[in-house]
């Protein structure tokens, strides 16, 4: 949600063409401002929320009508087309076969509201199908939601590259080099839709992927709405640019916003906020440099202030393990018919010192751990944890794979930002 919208507001100042087809231009400006991608993404998600997961298609589209209509009459100047702004006035509005790109830049609620990727395409589906009907606004559509899906439950680039071009048979093995010269404004899906998953394909990470749609000209709201959503699922966003995004919205989209973060955070919260961590590590290995430490401590912050929670494994000291302790969580309580008694498991690293090992699965527990009972903690209690042992140096995560140690001074830091933000 906040990458759609944060595109949108960085690209706007740039539609047009008006910008000189570079990177480097600065992210907000007096210009900066949201349009009508962004009403409408609250528009779809609100309606979304308010009808649930098992809702219909029937009852999905005249919800998404509903909305879209409430929130196009509540912003009447947000920018919209001479056709979807008669749409938004009809007393029995009706698709009008467009395949405009206006599906594709209010979909991204979709990629993370459901459980899997038939559903999601089916959702996207119906939202386009009230008004761009046509093959090429429902295809566009249902490309983007897959690939936010996708890439929110650990899909790489290359998997969900060859899913888009198998399934919906766009072009992606273009470069931004090769497009950028010749591409000029262009609101259909067939010339938005590709080049904005392209832009995300080559990035590496959220911004570079923002300034990678707008630096390719023409509709840079909508490209950027369109990349943004998909870099999110697979980036995260960084803290500094959540707050941006929050002082350029007004009350009403903050409310729809937080109601959509509530709801993911409750029914996918771990898992996700996990592969952000886990892809954020990856990327450090391959950049090894002072930007990819960043990209992981902005990925860690946003992980905690979803809630997140890591794999802690503990040592019982008896012989015989309870059953009941195999599943054990954070604030269970259990009545036993013996003492049991619970160690932290540390790790060594080549020069002895101990750290607390921590780890973002089950699977990613099992390379190398002795322990024969896990716990879900909250990161932030894992972090306070780490600073009061005085034995251990910090924490380290997935210790018997690509792994990532935060020294008590980093922690420190992590901890003090979240607090400042929160």
């Amino acid at each position: 949600m906040y990458g759609a919208i944060l595109g949108d507001i960085i690209g706007s100042p740039f539609e047009f063409d008006r910008g000189d087809k570079t990177k480097d231009f600065k992210l907000f400006s007096r210009r900066s401002h949201f349009t009508d991608d962004s009403v409408m993404t609250l528009a779809v998600c609100e309606a979304l929320l308010k009808v649930g997961q098992d809702a219909a298609v029937k009852e999905i589209e005249d919800a998404v009508i509903s909305s879209m209509q409430s929130w196009g009459r509540r912003y009447p100047h947000a920018g919209y087309g001479g056709y979807f702004r008669r749409w938004l006035r009809a007393c029995h509005p009706e698709p009008y076969n467009s395949f405009g790109n206006g599906s594709v830049m209010r979909v991204s609620a979709v990629g993370w509201l459901y459980d899997s990727l038939e559903k999601t395409r089916t959702v996207a589906k119906a939202t386009a199908n009230v008004t761009h009907n046509h093959p090429e606004g429902i295809k566009g559509a249902e490309a983007t939601a897959s690939a936010i899906f996708m890439a929110r439950n650990g899909s790489s680039k290359e998997e969900i590259k060859k899913y888009i071009e198998n399934e919906f048979h766009y072009d992606l093995d273009r470069t931004l080099d090769e497009i950028r010269p010749s591409y000029h404004m262009d609101e259909t899906c067939q010339k938005t839709v590709p080049e904005a998953i392209i832009a995300f394909l080559e990035a590496k990470d959220f911004e570079d992927a923002i300034r990678n749609a707008v630096s390719l000209g023409g509709d840079t709201d909508t490209l950027g709405a369109i990349t943004g959503s998909i870099a999110e699922a697979y980036y995260g966003i960084p803290e500094t640019l959540i707050s941006e995004c929050r002082n350029r919205i007004n009350e009403d989209m903050r409310d729809v916003v937080d109601a959509f973060y509530n709801h993911v955070k409750h029914h996918y919260g771990s898992q996700n906020t996990n592969q952000m961590i886990e892809k954020a590590i990856n990327q450090y290995y391959v950049q090894n440099d002072k930007e990819g430490m960043i990209l992981f401590m902005d990925t860690m912050l946003n992980a905690m202030k979803q809630g997140g929670e890591l794999v802690v494994p503990y040592i019982t000291k008896n012989s015989f393990l309870p059953k009941e302790l195999s599943n054990l969580n954070v604030g269970d309580t259990l009545t036993l018919d013996q003492d049991v008694k619970l160690k932290i498991e540390t790790v060594k690293d080549t020069k002895s010192k101990e750290w607390l090992g921590v780890f973002t699965s089950t699977e990613e527990m099992h390379k190398g751990s002795h322990g024969n009972v896990q716990m879900n903690q909250s990161i932030l209690s894992i972090l306070r944890l780490a600073l009061d042992l005085e034995e251990i140096n910090g924490i380290v995560i997935n210790p018997f794979g690509k792994h990532m140690q935060l020294s008590k001074a980093m922690i420190l830091l992590l901890i003090g930002i979240y607090e400042e933000h929160e």
